[in-house]
């Protein structure tokens, strides 16, 4: 088995090299015969990671010792799922993992239907390889999954408790699919450069392919934020954690791109800027990656001190020189033909200035999560940035970018007169300040809450105006009852609905942002069994302390009753998990959570009397945060299948070529 599984690193490494040299060479001789041999490598390699994965995914269930990995990251009572999900727990499963997916985001270019008689995928293939052949030396030198140890213990390390949690099974999947899944619009990208065919073609080709890896970062970032709220046990669901972080930038910036390629669809500008915002994006996974991984910072999410690290800077390195290099090459091509904005006030606009902002936040975040680096290289301390600068930082920035959103879908294209915008913005506008002045009459009178909620509810009315305004027209033509043209109008524009499906969902997510980061409330207090914490509208009262035993862990809980403003609420029992392998106890949450607020209690500490310490946070519309989450992905998969628009494959209409 060991051998087997050591065979198909080697061999993956081999077939690599070889099918990155087979399409190069077909490309330069023009022979298809060469091409077809790289696309039966690729799919092999796939094959071939396929079967390490199993390998590994057996050796991690059935307790297989003598593997350094299963041992370190595993143990023999470990539920089978968590046997299972210890591949991504360290440095070697995880970038094996990354491997895997890698190859099959590279076979499904290489043999889509849509792709077929496509001259592009030669160069596609070639770039995605070279990644391919980064990430099996990487295997084979550094992190190496199959390797033994020099004695079989008899019992593994056990996972971290931390990960030992439902969305940890899915959070760092999800994140990866997402990161992978960015190198194939970056490939096409490049691609396009080389073969000198800088027109929309490839940004139609690989719309699908970059939704669906904003769709999984989207999803890796809410479950990591999910998963920190449950499981740290410190109240909150985003710390702004380098790591977090890593993967936050690719998402801002992949959001900018998504919504600057609808401007090169329509007027053919800003070719440069969506390249460059691909590449950016690429990068910065890679840079997520070496953050990760070279253990630069201090992150609960880190994988500890390696010399991996130095691996993925030169390899960014080198990936953004070449990208880079051969755009500035193809520049005169992507200048000529280029439209210009013809008005301040009109769409174009706005969604560059949007760009321009969620740029703005990504290199925010990117200098918040290196400073620290830069000061210990200068200074020689290492200076901490904090939750503060960020949230000081990204605030207006919310705001701001919420506020486009609310304007963005009622102005025209080319260009807006006062008239049209008096028109659309009047009835959202009135409604608008019909809501704030409700809120400051229910008592919100804080500046930065007060705005957020109002700036919200605008987005939300322009968008509710721009779909009644859709609605009408099309029932003004056809006749159609006002539902059967609304499912009409959705379902005929999905890629437009669907977005402005996520538009909502980003709205829920910003009210419980808003919500939860103004007015949450926190109380530590010591209590004796008997004794009551008061906090917000609440009543908790301490009944009982005990101890559990569940498999080798022992389970210390108490009982707490809650009532809210007399009313009972039920109970709840926050616990600390010891494990029978692991020095510190693990946090269970205790929390009662409703659309207005979450109860969330944290037991610190206790006495030998039985007195007990309480960590009580009354959090605000956090559940609207999830539920946003949920909204989001929605309209993300409404937006990527089905429609007749998404069954249209572009027109290829660059430079000719025999192979494909």
């Amino acid at each position: 088995m060991h051998n087997i599984g050591v065979l198909t690193i080697y061999l993956g490494l081999a077939i690599s090299i070889y099918s990155f040299i087979a399409f190069i060479v077909g490309v330069i001789k023009q022979d298809q015969k060469w091409v077809n041999s790289g696309k039966n490598g690729v799919l092999t390699l796939f094959l071939l990671t396929s079967v390490a994965v199993i390998f590994l995914l057996y050796a991690l269930a059935t307790s297989q010792f003598q593997f350094k990995y299963v041992s370190l990251y595993t143990s023999s009572d470990l539920p089978i799922v968590y046997k299972l999900s210890a591949l991504w727990a360290g440095n070697a499963g995880s970038l094996l993992l990354w491997t895997f997916l890698l190859t099959m985001y590279t076979t499904m270019v290489a043999f889509s239907n849509k792709m077929k008689g496509n001259p592009m995928v030669p160069y596609v293939s070639t770039i995605m390889l070279g990644n391919v052949i980064f990430f099996y030396f990487i295997l084979l030198t550094t992190t190496k999954p199959f390797e033994l140890n020099k004695f079989i213990p008899p019992e593994g390390n056990g996972l971290n408790p931390m990960l030992q949690d439902p969305g940890m099974i899915i959070h760092p999947i999800t994140l990866y699919l997402g990161y992978v899944g960015l190198a194939v619009p970056f490939a096409f990208a490049i691609a396009a450069l080389i073969l000198k065919n800088v027109d929309s073609f490839w940004i139609l080709m690989t719309r699908r392919w970059t939704l669906l890896a904003w769709l999984f970062l989207t999803l890796g970032n809410l479950l990591g934020g999910y998963w920190a709220y449950l499981e740290l046990g410190w109240g909150g669901y985003w710390a702004w954690d380098p790591v977090e972080n890593a993967s936050f930038m690719p998402w801002l910036t992949v959001t900018a791109f998504l919504h600057s390629v609808m401007i090169q669809e329509r007027k053919g500008m800003l070719k440069v800027w969506n390249l460059s915002l691909i590449i950016l994006s690429y990068a910065l996974t890679l840079f997520g990656t070496f953050l990760v991984r070279s253990g630069v910072l201090t992150s609960v999410h880190a994988f500890g001190d390696t010399n991996l690290g130095t691996y993925f800077l030169i390899f960014m390195g080198i990936a953004v020189i070449f990208a880079m290099y051969v755009m500035m090459s193809r520049y005169y091509l992507l200048k000529k033909d280029s439209d210009h904005f013809e008005s301040f006030f009109s769409k174009e606009s706005s969604f560059l200035i949007n760009n321009l902002i969620l740029v703005g936040a990504a290199f925010a975040v990117f200098w918040g999560t290196i400073f620290p680096l830069i000061s210990e290289a200068v200074r020689g301390t290492k200076v901490t940035v904090g939750v503060p600068f960020f949230n000081t930082v990204m605030s207006p920035i919310l705001l701001a970018l919420l506020f486009l959103m609310a304007i963005c879908p009622l102005i025209a294209w080319q260009k807006s007169t006062i008239k049209n915008i008096q028109k659309n913005f009047l009835i959202p506008a009135l409604l608008t300040f019909i809501v704030a002045v409700l809120l400051f009459t229910m008592g919100i009178k804080t500046a930065y809450p007060i705005f957020g909620f109002t700036i919200v509810a605008f987005m939300l009315f322009t968008h509710i105006s721009e779909i009644f305004r859709g609605v009408k027209a099309r029932r003004s033509v056809t006749l159609e009852s006002y539902p059967f043209a609304l499912i009409r109008l959705i379902s005929k524009n999905r890629r437009r609905y669907g977005g402005y499906t996520v538009h909502f969902g980003i709205a829920l997510i910003a009210i419980g942002i808003i919500g939860s980061q103004n007015f949450s409330v926190e109380s530590m207090k010591t209590v004796a069994i008997g004794e009551k914490i008061n906090i917000a509208d609440f009543e908790i009262t301490y009944e009982n302390l005990a101890q559990k035993r569940e498999g080798l862990n022992d389970i210390v809980f108490a009982d707490l009753k809650v009532q809210k403003n007399g009313k009972q609420m039920g109970y709840i029992q926050p616990e600390k998990i010891f494990y029978g392998n692991w020095q510190q106890p693990s946090t269970e949450v205790g929390m009662i959570s409703s659309w207005q607020e979450d109860l969330y209690i944290v037991i610190s500490a206790w006495e030998r009397d039985l007195r007990a310490t309480f960590v009580v946070r009354v959090n605000p519309l956090v559940k609207w945060i999830w539920t946003g989450g949920v909204v989001v992905v929605i309209g993300t998969l409404f937006a990527i299948w089905g429609g007749r628009q998404n069954q249209v494959i572009p027109r290829y209409r660059g430079t000719q070529r025999k192979v494909t």
